[in-house]
Parts: structure tokens; sequence; C-alpha cells
């Protein structure tokens, strides 16, 4: 039974040595290839470099209405801001009225200006490139579903203004005579883009249009959302731009990754040298919460900041507090002449809930910077409620199984292994 366990523990450490190993250098191996995790997880601005700026809308709009034109325009800026090829663009309300735009990889403010804040131009164009209507002719354009003989489909109905209904009419009827399949077709283009371009099949002369495709319904959302972007526009001023060059951030980034390198590794001596076997099977449990947060990062797309990096700092040392108040309630359970393994159970049990109570509420700090702040506040947020959740985890479950499990392979009484 102690071979299997043994074989167990020594395979887990096996599996966290090669986790580490990819997530500091990376592998390649044949096809096999993954980069290191330092190069693989975004940068923010204040470490990639780029630009930000702070738009607010000059309108009379109110409440839903704003509310609308806000997230409408912001749906606008990100297309146009994917024709850029910026890469993970952060496009975010940042009040009522202002949207606040960073792109990485951009050293001109005023090009990103030029190129986010122009109002958009919606167009309804026929096969031979003539303007059938515009986006002002738009009244209202939503996503709903349409029965049909295969079962409810999403489509993106269309509703046109007295000019438009009269012109959309006679372009339908035209259109819906010809033969050709490549002649019915009406193109409807945004800011010179095409977003969709439905067939004609019967003149349409009431005002109201159907467009219908392999939609799902997100996708016919986002297009009834940009359709209405072209027929309510809403003037966007830049407040404030500014160029954020990477050199700086660059640099602070490498000081920060050596710092908390050289401060994780005196962790793991510290822990080590007071507390034994326990602290082994700490530091055990602290690599794999690292490699869980920074795993998480990635496959979450999580931008990485110099606040963020605080974070994980902070989460770090919360992790090692909470190993350290249940390494002395474990201690203080051998004081009291209990065995090793009932004072594990004991000494976790007493923890748990002041481990619980301290990260729950600093979670809960977490959230409220998430949800409120903006731009690096923001940041700190995410990666200190990531860390808060992968600490619960290993704090509270692998290192428990992992302690357990070493006491079982050792079955050793020696006390002072353990602290005491």
């Amino acid at each position: 039974m102690n071979m299997k366990k043994t074989l167990l523990f020594v395979l887990i450490i096996v599996i966290v040595g090669l986790a580490s190993y990819t997530a500091l250098y990376g592998v390649d191996i044949g096809k096999m290839k993954i980069t290191n995790m330092k190069d693989s997880i975004d940068l923010g601005l204040d470490l990639a470099g780029g630009v930000y700026v702070i738009l607010e809308a000059e309108t009379d709009l109110e409440g839903v209405e704003l509310n609308r034109a806000i997230d409408q325009t912001i749906m606008v800026i990100n297309k146009r801001v994917d024709g850029l090829g910026v890469a993970e663009p952060s496009i975010v309300k940042e009040s009522n009225k202002r949207i606040r735009v960073e792109l990485a990889g951009i050293d001109n403010p005023q090009e990103a200006i030029d190129i986010i804040g122009k109002t958009a131009q919606l167009q309804f164009i026929d096969p031979l490139g003539n303007e059938v209507l515009t986006g002002k002719n738009v009244k209202n354009s939503e996503a709903r579903f349409q029965q049909t003989d295969f079962g409810d489909k999403p489509v993106v109905s269309l509703e046109f203004d007295k000019e438009g209904s009269t012109k959309f009419a006679e372009a339908t009827t035209e259109l819906a005579a010809k033969e050709n399949v490549g002649e019915k077709i009406i193109y409807i283009m945004l800011d010179g883009e095409i977003i969709s371009a439905p067939i004609v099949e019967d003149p349409i002369r009431d005002g109201r249009g159907v467009i219908s495709g392999e939609f799902t319904i997100e996708e016919a959302s986002n297009l009834a959302n940009l359709i209405r972007a072209g027929a309510l526009p809403v003037e966007m001023k830049a407040l404030q731009s500014r160029v954020i060059g990477p050199t700086l951030g660059l640099e602070a980034f490498e000081r920060s990754i050596k710092a908390a390198g050289i401060a994780i590794l005196f962790i793991f001596l510290y822990m080590l040298i007071i507390y034994r076997i326990p602290g082994l099977v700490a530091n055990i449990g602290l690599t794999i919460y690292i490699l869980i947060v920074v795993y998480a990062m990635k496959m979450l797309g999580v931008k990485l900041t110099l606040p963020g990096i605080a974070g994980l700092i902070l989460s770090i040392g919360m992790a090692v507090d909470a190993n350290v108040l249940i390494f002395e309630r474990i201690k203080e359970e051998i004081k009291n002449g209990k065995s090793i393994r009932a004072s594990i159970d004991h000494g976790f049990k007493r923890a748990l809930t002041s481990v619980l109570d301290a990260n729950i509420t600093t979670l809960i700090a977490g959230f409220v910077l998430y949800y409120f702040g903006i731009g690096p506040i923001k940041g700190f947020g995410v990666t200190l409620i990531l860390g808060i959740v992968a600490s619960m985890i290993t704090s509270v479950f692998i290192t428990k199984y992992l302690l357990k499990l070493t006491v079982e392979i050792s079955n050793t009484k020696n006390t002072k292994l353990y602290g005491v």
C-alpha cells in the first residue's frame, strides 16, 4: 500500500515539475510547441505600450436610450479596431457617457481617434453598387426568432422610415424580379465593409424587412446592433489621449518578475526551515497555486499589468499566510499530545474558519475592485480574485491531501519533522 502511495507522490512531484518547467521555459519537441508563460500571457498597456483614449458622447440622450447608444458605439468601435489587427483591444464603458479605449501597438493617438471616433456610415447597396438607402432611413433593427419549416430561427428584423420604405419597396421590387440569384442581393455595408448580403425573394412594400441566414441569436443581436449604430450615430469627443511607451514598462516587468522569483525562493526556504515536512508540502502546494493562476490567466485571456502583478504577489502572501495558520494549529495539536495524523485533521479543521474568513473578505474586495474599477484597478481586481480562488483550493484541499499522503508514506512519529 505504501509503495503505491509513494509512487503516487512521486508522480505528483514529476507532473508539478514538468508543468513548472513548461511554464518557465516552454517546450519545443517535434510538432509540439508550448510557449513559456512569460511570453504567452497578454500584457497591458503599462507593459506592452500603446494608446488609450477617453471618449465622451455629445448627445442629449438619457437613460435607456443613452445606454443603448453607447453600447452600439462600443460595438462599432470594436469592429473598426478589429480591422486594424490590434491584439486584444480593451473597449469598455467608463461612465454613462464615456468610453475608454486601450489599443496596444499603436503609437499615434490621433490615428486612433480618427479611426474610432468618426460617425458610423451604414449603406444598403444593390448588386451594381448603387446606394438604395442609408442608415438614417432605418428606424429600428432587432434580433428575433422567425418560425420556419425547420423550427424557429434567429433573424434580424428591420423597420424603415417613410422615405426608406418607399426606396426599399422600389429596389426590392426590381431585384425580386431578377432570375439570377447573384442579381437579387442587397449588400448591407458598415463603414465600407459588408456585414450582411441577404437575397431578395419578394418585394418588401410595408417598410419592414427580415435578414435571415445561419445566425445564432448572438450573431443576430450583434448584426442588429451594428445596423442600429448606423441609424443612431453618437458623436464622440476625445477628452483625453495618451501614448504609453513600452520601454519603462517592460523594464519594470522584468524587475517585477525577478523580484517575485526571489521572494518566492525565500518563502520556500522559510517554510522548509520552520515547518520541515509540512513546509515541503506547502512549497509543493504553493507551486501548484502559481501554476493554476498563470495558466488560468492564459486561458481566460487576462491582461497582465503592473498592478496585476501586485495583486498576484499579495495573493501569494495570503496563500502562505493560510499555510502558516494551518501548520501552527497542527503544532498546537501535536504539543497537546495528539498523534500526527489526528493533529493534521484537527489543525485543518480549527484553522478552516479563519482561512475562509480572510479569503472570502478579500475575495469580496476583489470583486468590488473589478466591478467598479477601471483600467489598472480592474486588472488588480482580476488577478487578486484568481489568486484568492487558487489559494483556497491549494491551501484547503491540495496541501491537506499531500500532507496526509506524506505522513502515510513516512509513517514517522518524530514530531521535530513537523516543526515541534
